[in-house]
């Protein structure tokens, strides 16, 4: 092959992509962010700009929402190669795959260990949604349906098809047809009748990058039930239910009704940490033990008890129980 030969095969050619299902409805920007993995955002606006990227060989903005049938024409473009995802170690793999509580056509409900994140990023080669990826790759759409946080356990939800995406994403707007209930082990007697926290939580970035939310009159309004569950000297086992869904809201109302959760390194004190490290609680204890959804009219109840662990420290490390 001669040289010319050569870099024109190296060359990325002109493609043309026809919406399916899986994408009717979807932002051709947010589209592309899936699509042209390891595009920077910036370099995909500017091709949308430029009309290098076209729908029905007209040019279209960010926001245009992609229709059945749809011809996406996408200009030359050089992306990652797959030699750069993570490899990620059949280990890891098997441990996901036994934590796979449900699965079926267009969803997947897993019990994700605490200290692995939902997705890459921020310094992270990978998380939970790149590992799924991986383990399912004749899955044409995988993508989270909510978050957890990296240090948070617990039923996490991952849409195999656009249109269950759409239909949860929708629910848990509205706040119809998502029920979320997580186990806190706090510091502190939680007292039986304190049953909420309705408390405005603002969302502020540290110059480190660093997420810090707190209780503020300027913050959106934000609500979360509780209900004691198990009593212990020093220490409460609590069921949360959060009706709004903002970042660390279970973490920050129970610290602002004066019960931190335990092992929470943002918003417990440095006493009470150095306390349950020594017992041997060395993770963040909130985990997510209960989804109840409407999908497609059918109502689903998933359900994950505490980690082993977590379950045999409480029982023999922490006394004065009652049910």
């Amino acid at each position: 092959m001669s040289d010319s030969e050569l870099k024109s095969a190296e060359r990325p050619a002109v493609r043309y992509v026809t919406i399916d299902d899986n994408n009717t409805g979807q932002r051709i920007d947010n589209f592309l962010v899936t699509f042209l993995k390891g595009v920077p955002k910036g370099k995909i606006y500017n091709l949308l700009r430029k009309g290098e990227i076209r729908v029905n060989k007209k040019r279209t903005k960010p926001d245009y929402r992609l229709q059945n049938e749809d011809v996406v024409r996408i200009a030359p473009i050089v992306i990652a190669p797959e030699s750069d995802k993570p490899v990620l170690s059949d280990r890891l793999k098997s441990e996901i795959e036994s934590r796979i509580v449900y699965e079926d056509k267009g969803l997947i409900v897993v019990n994700k260990p605490s200290g692995l994140a939902v997705h890459g990023g921020s310094g992270l080669s990978f998380g939970l949604v790149e590992v799924i990826r991986q383990m399912r790759p004749l899955e044409k759409f995988i993508e989270l349906v909510h978050r957890l946080d990296r240090d948070t356990s617990g039923l996490i939800m991952i849409a195999k098809k656009r249109a269950v995406l759409k239909e949860l994403h929708t629910a848990l707007r509205e706040k119809e047809g998502v029920q979320k209930t997580y186990l806190a082990l706090v510091y502190g007697s939680w007292p039986k009748r304190k049953l909420q926290v309705n408390a405005p939580l603002l969302k502020n970035e540290l110059q480190s990058g660093e997420r810090i939310v707190r209780v503020h009159t300027d913050g959106k309004e934000s609500l979360t039930r509780f209900k004691l569950v198990r009593q212990f000297e020093g220490y409460s086992l609590v069921e949360c239910e959060p009706v709004t869904g903002r970042t660390h809201q279970i973490r920050v109302h129970t610290l602002h009704a004066g019960y931190p959760i335990v092992g929470d390194e943002k918003y417990s004190p440095a006493e009470s940490l150095k306390e349950t490290k020594a017992l041997g609680f060395k993770r963040l204890c909130l985990h997510a033990t209960k989804l109840d959804i409407m999908l497609n009219g059918e109502r689903m109840l998933f359900e994950a008890p505490l980690d082993k662990e977590w379950q045999t420290l409480m029982n023999e490390k922490l006394t004065g129980i009652f049910s």
